[in-house]
């Protein structure tokens, strides 16, 4: 039976998805990236998991490709941290209706920041250190720009792609790679706090949310404006919405802060 490097489990509306390949500092290997996926998949698709947690056991987060496997490989580009692996994870983490929180308790690097990045909060301990390390070993960050170009920026983006640079974690906030960096003894008291202001909103709303975060910087004037006129319209018609309104008036929780 093969060793299960991706835990997943669901706690009081928390979907946790946990890196578990320390021996390698949680690096994306074939069966780390599969593990990931089915993870992933397994949370979104979970009625019980409202937000998303996704951490790395040991001291490491995520050290990116596994550069052994790959270097003992002859057709793997489309697996582990290639295009077909990675990628789908990316897209999965952005195009997830349910938040996803990046609980960095350790270094990432290369792929391991494309993760970071791709969430839609990341909180990391102060002694974490950032950097691109790929152009040091001959190749580009090439999928992992689609999500942490945004963040950085094309000025900063570009110094840190090109030089490799170890950044540390108040870099990252000051970036908006991190939302915050803590000392160690706080990092879940601040990744709760979190979690539980998410857990008092709708869970439509919450997808609405991200899809506003994900959509409308790239929209021209006008179709943003047609965009989110249309997608007010539709919310406040909705059905959590009448709860909503209806629990203000009526002061109670809302349904769905029941539910959790």
């Amino acid at each position: 039976m093969s060793e299960e490097l991706v835990h997943f489990e669901v706690t009081s509306g928390i979907a946790t998805v946990t890196l578990d390949s320390p021996a390698n500092r949680n690096a994306l290997s074939r069966a780390l990236v599969k593990g990931l996926q089915e993870s992933l998949d397994a949370a979104v698709a979970d009625n019980r998991a409202r937000v998303v947690i996704l951490t790395g056991a040991g001291p490491v987060f995520c050290s990116g490709a596994d550069l052994k496997e790959m270097g003992s490989s002859t057709g793997g580009s489309g697996q582990g941290a290639g295009p077909g692996g990675l990628v789908t994870i990316l897209k999965t983490i952005l195009n997830s209706p349910k938040p996803v929180i990046a609980r960095v308790a350790g270094p990432a690097r290369a792929g391991g920041i494309g993760l970071v990045a791709a969430c839609d909060i990341a909180v990391g301990v102060d002694g974490a250190t950032f950097a691109f390390s790929e152009v040091r070993i001959g190749v580009v960050p090439a999928m992992i720009s689609v999500v942490v170009l945004p963040k950085l920026g094309l000025s900063k983006g570009a110094e840190l792609l090109l030089t490799g640079d170890t950044f540390d974690a108040a870099e990252a906030v000051r970036l908006g790679l991190l939302n915050a960096a803590v000392p160690v003894d706080q990092l879940d008291e601040r990744v709760g706090r979190y979690t539980s202001s998410i857990l008092k909103g709708a869970p439509g709303a919450l997808a609405g949310c991200k899809r506003l975060v994900r959509e409308v910087p790239g929209m021209d004037l006008d179709t943003a404006f047609e965009m989110t006129s249309e997608l007010s319209a539709e919310y406040f018609a909705s059905q959590e919405a009448q709860e909503g309104m209806a629990s203000f008036r009526e002061k109670r929780p809302p349904r769905w802060a029941q539910e959790s």
